[in-house]
């Protein structure tokens, strides 16, 4: 093709400037070679040696150079070696015309001769203005552009045009993308400039239709597949990108392979070749392996000799795995140098090396090892390099350093410099402190490269269930204020249950030293409810107003205490219009039990809470935001009662414990459980010494698959079908109230499942986890119970409530007459005109009764459930997505076993973003 050209063309051309695509052949090819890709080429006429007849011979008189516009006549001059007075013949001619081509900077060149008067006529190689790209969508422009060489006020020259070519066509290689052509044109503007445009035709994505293996006896095929980065192309692989083929990834899954026979005790195994061929349609390849199994071994005899002085064979024998007679599997021995290099690095070799050596017997197929650890100086640190952070002062990252300089070089220091670091959440995931020489054998420079993250958060999360509707909270939090590693919140929660405001502050080292110390300020008001049918029903509101000082000191390097002090203010109130009721008339409204329950009635009124609690913190976890091995176990106790009107102690106990399974799965447990005592002696039948709003609740987000507070002990409320003994089976009119607990457990186990490069660069972390939990321990509330009456109203003759009615006997409705401000019952006198009043007076002048003027309940059976022990199990999967928008994560959950009365919920996302 060639380069659009928006002037007419020179009639005389030395060279026709040419680029085009061409297509290799079909054949396959061999050793992770596939079909040849296209190549860009140019096609162009030989250099003219001259554009008139010349003599055979002659003497240069002169040298004239016309045609120049940004170069001098004499730099022309220059690239040739034609001179004043010298001899020349054509074959001097033709020499000065390659070298003024071969400098790239010409499109025409032509040598004009007069009697050795010669004249060098050149059109200059015209100035880019503009690099443009034109159909890419697989690939960004971000991602071509660094691969062109061609730029902006240069000179354009051909061979870079072809490099720039190639490079991009690699580029669409490596995603498997092997019918792409690119096509470049040059648009010429004024002033010999010119924009080149890059014309891309993708083309469709090369997959990996099927692999094939041939001479494996022992693994099938799917076994063999399933060791390999390469998986064939397949539906349910569309996040993935291993389906894709990669000639660098076909290298690296014959290693893959190599590794999997070595760990299976097959020494000789090899991958006689590897072929990828593409197929007639030029869309999917097929790959086929030819392997060779060999026979398997096992070890024989296993030795340890040591050069290093401080480092004796017979105490370090038993940190080797390996045991004589078992499979020979090369990622035993792996891991056996590990450990001998890291039990080195404890002692302060920083730079021991330890070399197995093998002893092979082929007759008896057994592999005796000797690991030998050879001579090295003890190393002390020689100084600490600290790179990359822009924003994060030095200081918040050397305070988190284990060891200093001048310090004995200790692996197991350095290796949890890392992790504390790690865990500050400041920089990237993969962090390494890197080892390197120092200014003599016995020195080493610790290097830390930092890759400064997002450390402030706004975030955004949302849920629904079919009992809570829609929730939202936004929070905005700093992490690393002004770069001094302070941490700096504040939180703005609002749903249909509640709405909170929080700030905190925390300060990890007060006055540069080990000591943290925060202080957090809250107001949240928490709304209780249910709902009859599709109606919200607000029970209760719980306005809490206080703050918490918080102060933490290191015991150990992996033991830490936290202690706190808080203060706050409970006010629980009730809807008066509809649960307060003035039975005497006076005018003083009090709480009703069968309108609100008794037990809500005795949670009302107003008090301070002053308490002081500790926590005892364990703490070995690699990364304290996205752990993949560790421990954390913490015990904590708050103690209410230090002025105030409550008095109890809080007990909790927590435990997260994460394993990484290799090839980026991790699993992890977590269990906690909690008991509250109480030093109150509140009064009352069914009343509990532990207010409703200090014990402990259970559901969403702690147990997935249930609601919030949608587990334990609750009150429930169905209705009669009027003047029956049967409840009203639609479940839209039967309302529950959780009552919390004073003990709770709480479970859960979860596997992080790893997805291809392609899942990995989107953000997606995919899991599937398991939630076990129950809230128990209360003291039976106090129950609303109705009357049996039979047709007249009449109560039976045995006092017996419902559900007991006998026979003929059905629930009563509750009647409470409307009194007078005496306390008198009121009566309807009907008026003339429809307009009725009232009189304390129960009958007519014609002495007939009137109606009293009342307020009817109908009846309803209240029943306490959910107090018990037994395990709620759910199962579910949910993914994490680092989204363009922040954070976000969906969460699908099963319940497998439920008590009765809990509320179940489905499905639950939240989003947020970074700053």
């Amino acid at each position: 093709m060639l380069f659009n050209d928006l002037r007419p063309s020179r009639p005389r051309l030395a060279a026709l400037l040419m680029l085009g695509t061409a297509l290799g052949g079909g054949s396959p090819a061999l050793a992770q070679q596939p079909a040849t890709p296209p190549v860009a080429t140019f096609q162009e006429s030989a250099p003219p040696v001259a554009a008139a007849p010349l003599p055979g011979s002659g003497v240069v008189r002169s040298i004239r150079v016309e045609g120049s516009q940004r170069l001098e006549p004499d730099t022309i001059r220059s690239y040739v070696e034609l001179r004043a007075g010298q001899p020349y013949t054509r074959e001097t001619l033709d020499e000065a015309l390659r070298d003024l081509f071969e400098t790239e900077l010409f499109a025409d060149v032509e040598i004009r001769d007069n009697l050795g008067d010669l004249t060098i006529v050149v059109t200059e190689n015209p100035v880019i203005n503009r690099v443009l790209l034109e159909g890419n969508s697989a690939l960004d422009s971000e991602d071509i552009t660094p691969e062109i060489r061609l730029a902006p006020r240069q000179i354009f020259t051909r061979s870079r045009a072809r490099a720039d070519v190639a490079r991009i066509l690699e580029l669409y290689r490596r995603r498997g993308r092997f019918a792409a052509t690119i096509e470049p044109q040059m648009v010429r503007l004024d002033q010999n400039r010119v924009d080149i445009v890059f014309v891309i035709n993708e083309g469709p994505s090369s997959s990996v239709r099927q692999i094939n293996v041939i001479g494996n006896e022992v693994f099938s095929d799917g076994d063999l597949r399933a060791e390999m980065a390469t998986k064939q192309s397949r539906f349910f692989r569309f996040f993935s990108s291993s389906d894709t083929y990669d000639p660098d990834r076909l290298a690296f899954d014959q290693q893959r392979l190599r590794q999997f026979y070595l760990t299976e005790g097959y020494v000789d195994f090899r991958v006689v070749s590897a072929v990828a061929e593409l197929t007639p349609d030029r869309r999917d390849f097929i790959i086929t392996y030819v392997v060779e199994e060999g026979e398997r071994y096992k070890f024989a005899e296993i030795e340890l000799d040591s050069d290093l002085r401080d480092f004796q064979p017979q105490q370090f024998e038993t940190m080797i795995p390996i045991q004589s007679g078992e499979w020979y599997n090369a990622q035993e021995i792996e891991n056996t140098i590990d450990r001998l290099t890291e039990t080195a690095g404890l002692l302060g070799y920083a730079f021991a090396e330890v070399r197995p050596e093998f002893t092979r017997n082929a007759e008896e197929r057994t592999m005796s090892v000797r690991f030998r650890i050879e001579e090295a100086p003890r190393v002390y640190i020689e100084r600490i390099d600290i790179n990359g952070n822009t924003v994060t002062r030095d200081k918040v990252i050397r305070r988190e350093f284990r060891v200093q300089e001048g310090d004995a070089f200790n692996t197991f220091l350095v290796r949890r410099s890392r992790d504390r670091i790690q865990s500050l959440g400041y920089f990237q995931d993969e962090l390494e402190i890197e080892q390197q020489p120092g200014s003599g054998p016995d020195r080493v420079i610790l290097v830390t490269n930092l890759e400064e993250r997002a450390t402030g958060q706004i975030q955004v999360s949302a849920g629904f269930s079919s009992l809570e509707r829609f929730l939202v909270s936004l929070s905005v939090e700093q992490r690393n204020f002004l770069g001094r590693g302070q941490q700096l919140r504040a939180g703005f929660n609002y749903s249909s249950y509640s709405r909170s405001v929080e700030l905190g502050f925390t300060e990890p080292y007060l006055f540069d030293r080990n000591i943290a110390l925060g202080v957090d300020v809250f107001r949240r008001d928490y709304n209780s409810f249910n709902f009859l049918g599709d109606e919200r029903n607000t029970t209760y509101q719980q306005v809490t107003t206080g703050f918490q000082v918080r102060a933490g000191v290191p015991l150990t390097e992996f033991t830490s205490l936290a202690l706190r002090y808080g203060l706050s203010q409970d006010d629980v109130t009730l809807d008066e219009n509809q649960f307060f009721f003035d039975t005497d008339g006076d005018g003083l409204a009090e709480c009703d039990p069968i309108l609100a329950g008794r037990y809500l009635c005795d949670a009302l009124g107003q008090r301070i809470t002053s308490s002081v609690g500790y926590s005892l913190v364990y703490n070995t976890l690699d990364n304290g935001f996205r752990p993949t091995r560790g421990l954390r176990a913490i015990f904590s106790q708050d103690i209410a009662g230090l002025g105030g009107e409550t008095r109890y102690v809080r007990s909790r106990i927590d435990a997260d414990r994460y394993w990484n399974l290799g090839s980026g799965f991790i699993f992890g447990l977590s269990a906690e459980a909690g008991y509250i005592w109480s030093f109150e002696n509140r009064e009352g039948f069914g009343v509990d010494d532990v207010r409703l709003t200090d014990r402990f609740f259970l559901g969403e987000p702690q147990i997935r698959g249930f609601d919030i507070r949608g587990v334990g002990p609750r009150v429930r409320r169905t209705p009669f079908i009027a003047g029956t003994n049967e409840l009203n089976p639609d479940p839209s009119f039967v309302t529950d109230d959780a009552l919390g607990g004073r003990a709770y457990y709480l479970g859960r186990a979860e596997l992080e499942i790893p997805l291809g490069a392609g899942g990995r660069e989107l953000g997606f972390r995919p899991s599937i986890f398991m939630d076990i939990g129950a809230v128990f321990g209360l003291a039976d509330p106090a129950l609303t119970s109705f009357d049996c009456v039979d047709a007249n109203g009449n109560p039976a003759p045995g006092g017996e409530t419902a559900p007991s009615c006998p026979e003929g006997f059905f629930p009563g409705p509750e009647v409470r007459p409307i009194r007078d401000a005496d306390g008198n019952p009121q009566y309807i006198v009907p008026g003339e005109q429809g307009g009725d009043g009232l009189s304390p007076n129960p009958l007519n002048p014609d002495g007939t009764p009137r109606q009293l003027f009342a307020q009817t309940i109908p009846p309803f059976l209240e029943e306490f459930v959910g107090d018990t022990p037994a395990p709620r199990i759910t199962i579910g999967a949910g993914v994490s997505w680092n989204s363009p928008f922040g954070p976000f994560r969906v969460d699908l959950a099963f319940p497998l076993l439920t008590q009765e009365g809990d509320d179940e919920k489905f499905f639950t996302f939240n989003v947020g973003t970074q700053f």
